[in-house]
């Protein structure tokens, strides 16, 4: 993540809750709309609900990015590779619904191989427990033999999945994490999980990149008040229900 920020970038009021237009946001660093404001739940929902996140280290202020092209997962049209719904079947991982999510955060905020550092910083894990004791924030979580192996969280808002962040200790168990959780939301009638910027291993799960306005319109369907009233469960079972991998 770059350092520097440019002029040009509003300066959020934290006693204020308002972000400028996503169409302002940079094209390098993509997706650099704003700095500042702060990372309470209210401000969290404001952003998450307009497309907005934060993510910034901890020699930095409070940046909020909101990238184009946009990387997704779309549940219902979703498929797995044979070699992912082997494992799956086999059924050596327990997979289980905010269980353990501040193991499953602390996970993701690990150090990963040839990094230094995390994004997860203080204030944000702070902030994503607080959300997490609102309901908000959700976990998934890979057991093998009663260890925790691995996992995911984000949030969700409407019918739609905010992925923040995942991680395993155990070959493939994020993967089959991911897979129960996209299994799940399709049964519940998702039809958009925001991945936010793409990589390999998101594209290996089937996530596609968008534009930022075919994001936005799906987003804006997604937390829209018919949809709202259908939202997913709450509380959330603790665990996947009824799915299958064939």
């Amino acid at each position: 993540m770059s350092s520097s920020t440019n002029e040009i970038l509003s300066l959020l009021d934290p006693d204020i809750i308002a972000f400028p237009d996503t169409s302002c946001a940079l094209e390098d660093p993509d997706g650099l709309l704003a700095v500042g404001g702060d990372l309470t739940p209210e401000w969290l929902l404001a952003a998450y609900s307009r497309g907005i996140f934060p993510w910034f280290s901890d020699d930095q202020p409070i940046l909020w990015w909101s990238p184009s092209p946009r990387c997704i997962v779309r549940p219902a049209s979703t498929r797995f590779s044979r070699s992912l719904k082997k494992v799956i079947r086999r059924g050596h991982y327990q997979v289980t619904f905010n269980q353990a999510f501040e193991q499953v955060l602390d996970g993701c905020a690990a150090p990963r191989a040839q990094e230094s550092g995390t994004w997860i910083t203080e204030d944000m894990r702070e902030a994503y427990l607080a959300m997490h004791q609102l309901g908000h924030a959700h976990s998934v979580e890979a057991w093998l033999d009663g260890e925790l192996v691995g996992g995911l969280y984000g949030l969700a808002i409407g019918q739609v999945f905010f992925g923040e962040s995942m991680f395993h200790r155990a070959t493939d168990a994020s993967k089959v994490a991911f897979a129960h959780l996209v299994r799940q939301l399709a049964e519940w009638g998702c039809e958009l999980i925001d991945c936010q910027v793409s990589n390999p291993h998101l594209a290996s799960l089937g996530a596609v990149e968008v534009p930022r306005e075919e994001f936005e319109r799906l987003l804006a369907d997604g937390i829209s008040e018919n949809r709202a009233i259908n939202s997913f469960p709450s509380p959330w079972p603790s665990a996947p229900t009824g799915l299958c991998f064939p």
